[in-house]
């Protein structure tokens, strides 16, 4: 399905989702290494939509087109941190803010610890998992007002 003015990664599902969600709510954004399937079982919407062989950056960039980000809080946009290396940006997470910057967003990039990430995607609204396979590409998007 194509829709004009519509970015064509945006399917029915993702489009349903983005509109189903509240200001405050979060989207989460994995990549194929993530435990995706167990993860959005907690979620509000309890399933998990997939993007096949698209790039993380690619489904944020698409996301952003149409997702506002909340600008009432200072951690709208949030990464997992690389194991014992909290500083370390990997290249999915270079990929991802470059897209997220691209978008307009000029805010500051939070990062959460392994397990602390997995708690909050429980607490996403959904989770999108991608078919990226590189370590890390892992971001919470904080939906803000329209």
């Amino acid at each position: 399905m194509r829709l004009k003015g519509i970015d064509p990664l945006l399917s029915p599902e993702i489009l349903h989702l983005l509109a189903s969600m509240g200001h405050g709510d979060d989207l989460a954004i994995v990549d194929a290494n993530h435990p995706a399937e167990t993860i959005a079982a907690k979620t509000v919407t309890g399933r998990l939509i997939r993007l096949p062989g698209i790039r993380v950056e690619a489904a944020a960039a698409a996301v952003l087109t149409l997702l506002p980000l909340d600008d009432f809080t200072d951690d709208p946009v949030r990464f997992m941190q690389v194991v014992d290396k909290p500083e370390e940006v990997p290249p999915a997470v270079a990929d991802l803010r470059g897209a997220i910057r691209s978008a307009g967003y000029a805010g500051r990039f939070v990062s959460l610890e392994r397990f602390a990430f997995y708690g909050a995607a429980r607490a996403a609204f959904g989770i999108v998992q991608c078919g990226d396979a590189r370590f890390y590409g892992n971001v919470l998007l904080r939906k803000g007002a329209i």
